[in-house]
């Protein structure tokens, strides 16, 4: 309900930016479960399923196009690590990766580029999505962040 009533949402064209305020948190508060020197894997605030993540580089860029060399190939590093601890973490079956680029694509948080790392397992939807408009998750945010910070690999 938080998501559908746009809490905590930053404004369009404000100034406050949580993928820029995260990385000056403590990893448990600011729900980051990696950091890389361009780029870091958080949980998402608002998740589709258990286990979803983003990766977000620590510069404020709207579209790939902006990312430096440095910038997305850390992010690939990233996102291939962010699917190896989610297979370790939860056993998940497949993934959906990927990146709404401008509000009209679904962005969220349009102005800060992050991609999505969500874990998928056969049968995970039921009718709470359909008939609720809402997805229960079976565990707490920071419980989830704790155990995907320790499957998270080095390499």
């Amino acid at each position: 309900m938080a998501y559908i009533k746009g809490e905590n949402k930053p404004a369009a064209g404000g100034d406050a930016c949580p993928f820029c305020e995260i990385p000056a948190m403590s990893d448990e508060d600011g729900l980051v479960v990696a950091r890389g020197a361009h780029v870091f894997g958080v949980l998402n605030l608002y998740p589709y399923n258990s286990g979803h993540l983003m990766v977000v580089p620590y510069r404020h860029v709207a579209d790939y196009g902006e990312l430096d060399a440095a910038e997305y190939t850390e992010l690939a590093v990233l996102t291939r690590r962010a699917l190896t601890a989610l297979r370790k973490a939860s056993g998940a079956q497949g993934f959906n990766v990927g990146m709404n680029l401008g509000l009209v694509a679904g962005a969220g948080i349009a102005a800060h580029l992050h991609q999505h790392v969500v874990p998928r397992w056969g049968g995970d939807t039921n009718f709470m999505p359909v008939v609720g408009h809402t997805k229960v998750l079976p565990q707490l945010l920071r419980d989830t962040r704790q155990i995907i910070a320790d499957a998270w690999p080095e390499d």
